[in-house]
């Protein structure tokens, strides 16, 4: 048995552990002698351990070249809640040894916030990774979190501005109360109009000149940045030395009820068009080896499943009509109560209060909702079947999932579920229990 280096407290694991062993990228290195494309989820005994302490402090004592993927939920840098964890974007210094402890070719997926993704895409790359893609995970459920410009300017001239309505569900979120239950009484009291209840026209000209001015759009999708460690070699001699490299395509195709229809005819699949003509295109022979693999595509994906997009969506009516048959893509419910504290009743953890966010709480803009009580009390818990989605996308069988950004953990409880080890990293100890109890219970 070895311990991790510096962590004498950390459970300890067998030398041949995949999760400490370390592989080369130099010509003539041995290939692993378990094949990855042969080991299957749920033949050998998995690993999961989650450490708590600062990412970059645990990861550098980790084996180079130990992991198979890394997929996370970094902080986004918007202070959320005044968290102190979430006051700035993980930089550089973070992903230089994120890469590290990468295998040759593994794939890192890493979430952001649509105002600041950028500095996070800028970081990663500039530690050495290769920007790949970026996901959009779309959803409906975004609340506007925007400064009203006509109250905004009353208030700077001190003037009242007179109640022309009033909103039940303001006032019942107010309250803890139904709306129902909201009486003329609350309706003209302080309480209402202190607490966003009441509609108000604006007093002064300028107001009204602003009207219906906003400082903030709707949110309405989350960035996840996929890059990748760059190869040994071609893709070919990487995968098969270290069995990273590609995308999980067939293990994440999306099925559809929608059939694809065949194709037929040569104006179907070969225009000429607008500079499209090409001399294969006059050939009988070469139009009909090409409608031939065209088809058998299409009949690989109706069978199968649609090929995975580098979009996602919550499957909400808003994301319906935006997209028209949102079937296409893989869809993933929002995060429920039972989803984020499965297990943790189990475990002996209490329930304490916490404020809570709309019912999909994967992102920081999300309107508030009265306090709630729960034992999995971290604001930003991500979808299980998501992180399953993730992990199995870029995860080869048996492989080893890092998160150096555990949250509550459900990058780990998705990764043992899908067959995965996992080694995750919390700075904040108040998670960190969450998080072990999570994992443990999701098991198979």
């Amino acid at each position: 048995m070895r311990a991790v280096r510096g962590q004498a407290d950390l459970v300890d694991r067998p030398a041949g552990d995949p999760i400490a062993r370390p592989v080369g990228c130099r010509r003539g290195a041995r290939a692993d002698p378990r094949p990855h494309s042969r080991r299957r989820p749920g033949a050998r005994r998995m690993t999961h351990i989650v450490h708590h302490g600062d990412c970059r402090e645990v990861m550098a004592t980790l084996d180079a070249a130990s992991v198979d993927a890394v997929v996370c939920d970094p902080p986004y840098g918007l202070s959320f809640m005044g968290k102190g964890w979430d006051h700035g974007v993980p930089g550089e210094e973070f992903w230089t040894e994120a890469m590290r402890v990468a295998k040759p070719g593994a794939h890192l997926l890493a979430f952001g916030g649509t105002r600041t993704f950028h500095r996070l895409a800028c970081a990663i790359e500039d530690a050495g990774w290769e920007i790949r893609d970026c996901v959009m995970w779309v959803y409906g459920s975004g609340f506007p979190k925007s400064h009203d410009v006509s109250k905004a300017i009353d208030k700077a001239a001190g003037a009242e501005r007179d109640v022309v309505g009033f909103d039940p569900i303001a006032a019942a979120k107010a309250n803890k109360r139904p709306a129902g239950e909201m009486n003329a009484r609350y309706r003209n009291s302080e309480a209402a109009n202190d607490n966003g209840a009441t509609i108000t026209a604006p007093a002064t000209d300028t107001a009204r000149q602003w009207f219906g001015w906003g400082t903030a759009l709707k949110p309405a999708w989350e960035p996840i940045i996929v890059a990748r460690k760059p190869l040994c070699g071609t893709v070919a001699e990487n995968v098969l030395m270290h069995g990273t490299g590609g995308i999980n395509v067939d293990g994440c195709r999306v099925a559809s009820s929608d059939q694809i229809a065949a194709v037929t005819g040569k104006a179907t699949l070969c225009g000429t068009r607008d500079g499209y003509d090409r001399p294969w295109k006059h050939d009988p022979a070469a139009l009909a080896a090409r409608q031939e693999r065209a088809n058998a595509a299409i009949e690989k994906a109706n069978t199968l499943g649609r090929w995975p997009a580098n979009v996602i969506h919550d499957g909400s009516d808003e994301v319906e009509s935006l997209a028209g048959s949102a079937a296409r893509f893989f869809y993933c419910a929002k995060a429920s109560k039972a989803d984020r504290e499965a297990g943790l009743r189990e475990a002996g953890l209490r329930e304490a209060e916490r404020h809570a966010y709309s019912d999909f709480a994967g992102t920081p803009e999300h309107g508030p909702k009265e306090n709630v009580r729960a034992r999995n009390h971290h604001p930003t818990v991500k979808p299980t079947a998501l992180m399953r989605y993730l992990c199995r996308l870029v995860t080869p069988p048996g492989g080893v999932v890092l998160d150096p950004f555990t949250g509550s953990g459900s990058t780990g409880k998705a990764a043992v579920m899908e067959g995965f080890d996992f080694v995750g990293i919390e700075r904040e100890a108040e998670y960190v229990e969450i998080a072990r109890a999570r994992i443990a219970a999701a098991v198979p």
